[in-house]
């Protein structure tokens, strides 16, 4: 198991306290330094079962400055979101975990992150 994560923002603490709280074995990710790839990104999309912009944090100065907000959601724009993602990581959604089961969670709540320790 796998968690992105940004040290700054409370979900993913809160995620962190949550998966020592039960004991599992992870490796934390931090990916605004260890930044994922075009093709990292696609695999987590595949895993979560979303497309680039389902996790696009369309409030961020650097999507504003992109003007993320006016992009086609379409095939053929995915690409152009998985760069910009990859370019930009802060506009990750976070924390995203990789589940044992081969899928992913964005653990935002309690829930996703059980769901992620169930799989």
């Amino acid at each position: 198991m796998e968690i992105w994560i940004n040290p700054a923002c409370s979900k993913c603490r809160s995620a962190l306290t949550l998966l020592d709280a039960e004991g599992a074995d992870y490796t934390v990710r931090r990916y605004l330094e260890d930044v994922p790839s075009p093709d990292e990104i696609r695999q987590v999309l595949d895993r979560l079962g979303l497309e680039p912009w389902d996790i696009t944090r369309t409030q961020e100065d650097a999507a504003k400055e992109l003007g993320l907000k006016e992009w086609a959601r379409d095939g053929e724009s995915r690409e152009r979101w998985i760069e910009a993602l990859s370019a930009h990581p802060k506009l990750i959604q976070r924390p995203i975990i990789t589940a044992e089961d081969g899928t992913a969670v964005v653990g935002r709540s309690e829930e996703a992150v059980r769901d992620a320790l169930s799989r």
